[in-house]
């Protein structure tokens, strides 16, 4: 499993990789500005040059406050919306990574059929509203576990995490069933090579590394547990 992971942390650094980390993270933050130019945006369209308060009179202030105030939010929000949003993209354009991967260090295997585009943006969007909704139920019990804290959102994160990839990855060369029974028969590895992926998430801007890292964990984790051996690298 840690052989998984170094392995992915060379994968990193090629061609591939760099460029769909590049690509999801410049999405991820052109997403967000636009969210947040929409919302001030809404503002600007719902509060009034000067609103009048009981005991105060009239008041200029309001819309620059809450603009302001809405940047502020946007901010914090985005420290724990980015890697979800970075990982719908990079679901996105998994195939790429997965493919260099395979050309890199499995150069005999068939070319893989892959998911669709539509049937991958559905699983992207899948994993990314229940990565959110997941922890936004686990925000309740953070707030009351103290120091066990983090080994909840590791936990939690890790499930999620190894559970989603490792379907991403086997679906680009088995049917669904298949790799959901292959899922499930391999569920503790999978789980614990997650937390692997998942203790990097609290560090802010390495964060954004972690989906691209974890399609490349994956793809060699999928194929170690299917048997294959890696061959000679592909010429560059």
């Amino acid at each position: 499993m840690l052989g998984d992971f170094v392995s992915a942390l060379g994968d990193l650094f090629r061609a591939r990789a760099l460029g769909v980390l590049a690509l999801g993270v410049a999405l991820s933050l052109a997403l967000l500005v636009l969210v947040y130019a929409g919302f001030v945006q809404l503002i600007d369209w719902t509060t009034p040059d000067v609103l009048t308060l009981p005991w105060v009179g009239e008041v200029h202030w309001v819309r620059d406050l809450l603009s302001w105030g809405s940047l502020a939010f946007m901010l914090v929000a985005s420290f724990f919306l980015m890697m979800p949003v970075a990982s719908l993209f990079t679901g996105l354009f998994l195939e790429t990574v997965a493919a260099g991967v395979e050309a890199r260090h499995y150069p005999r295997l068939p070319p893989a059929s892959g998911a669709s585009f539509t049937q991958s943006l559905q699983d992207s969007l899948n994993f990314l509203a229940l990565l959110i909704g997941a922890n936004i139920v686990a925000l309740i019990l953070y707030t009351v576990m103290g120091p066990a804290a983090p080994l909840l959102f590791w936990g939690l994160n890790g499930y999620l995490l190894g559970r989603e990839y490792f379907q991403m990855v086997a679906l680009r060369r088995l049917d669904r069933a298949a790799a959901k029974a292959l899922r499930r028969k391999h569920w503790g590895e999978i789980w614990v090579a997650g937390v692997l992926m998942a203790l990097p998430l609290t560090v802010p801007v390495v964060n954004l590394v972690v989906p691209v890292l974890a399609a490349a964990s994956f793809t060699h984790l999928f194929h170690r547990l299917r048997g294959e051996t890696k061959g000679r690298a592909a010429p560059r």
